[in-house]
């Protein structure tokens, strides 16, 4: 079995003194790649720099809505630039959050359609972040990709039936955190999951955040090893051989960031 965490942040200061212990238990658990996702440019940084120095480990650059007011034409210039080392594979985190409101509406949609012009420009596959966008996320992707060509996962996927058919149309992959192996806030997560094809589900941490069960009842950081949990927990869900769908979600993983399926 090869496990691919496809969202993780290595790069927080929550795995400064133990990174090596963290990718070698990850690789015990048959975690055998991670996206390393960037924030912020100094993450980004933070986050190649960690994919060059490990086996299975790759980056993305981005800016996160919640870092919107900070973003400028000249971080994206440096993030466009820092998009050309050979380890990051997808751009984002980017998108919309309207829930907890960092920085502005109106400056959050308008630096997430200059990400999607530039990933566009580099032919990178997009990590999307979405929280109580009141259908602005979905508006501002359906003009920007009028047909099902949209290349990328929302990650951390918190919506309803109707989000789930509306990113697949568009030809979105689906992000399934911990979240799903929590009792109560993640019932409504458990009812959607046999509405995705098999092959438009990526398995995540959001490490060090969203630790799932049983782990959760162990310790409060996340990382990638517990991806696992979450694989087993869609395993339950849609009765799936867990070889096998393990394989599907990995070639899908790959697929969406262009990485070699053997790697």
């Amino acid at each position: 079995m090869k496990i691919f965490d496809s969202h993780c942040h290595l790069n927080d200061k929550a795995f400064a003194k133990d990174t090596d212990q963290v990718i070698g238990r990850a690789n015990a658990a048959s975690v055998d790649s991670m996206m390393i996702v960037g924030i912020t440019e100094g993450t980004s940084v933070q986050a190649i720099e960690i994919a060059s120095s490990y086996p299975g480990c790759y980056a993305s650059v981005g800016v996160h809505p919640h870092d919107a007011s900070s973003c400028t034409e000249n971080v994206l210039s440096q993030l466009k630039t820092l998009a050309k080392n050979p380890q990051v594979k997808a751009w984002g985190e980017t998108g919309l959050d309207f829930n907890r409101m960092y920085s502005p509406k109106a400056v959050q949609e308008k630096w997430f359609i200059r990400q999607l012009e530039i990933a566009d420009e580099l032919n990178l596959p997009l990590i999307f972040h979405e929280r109580d966008s009141q259908g602005r996320f979905l508006d501002i992707l359906k003009a920007h990709y009028p047909g099902n060509e949209c290349k990328g996962v929302v990650h951390c996927f918190s919506g309803d039936r109707n989000e789930v058919g509306e990113y697949l149309k568009l030809g979105l992959h689906i992000g399934i955190t911990g979240i799903v192996t929590i009792e109560s806030r993640g019932k409504d997560l458990r009812k959607l999951v046999p509405h995705i094809p098999a092959n438009r589900i990526l398995v995540e941490t959001d490490a060090p955040y969203l630790t799932p069960a049983p782990e959760k009842n162990k310790t409060r950081r996340n990382e990638p090893a517990f991806v696992r949990s979450v694989l087993m927990k869609i395993v339950e869900l849609l009765a799936a051989d867990p070889e096998q769908l393990a394989d599907t979600v990995w070639d899908a993983t790959c697929r969406l960031f262009n990485i070699p399926a053997n790697n």
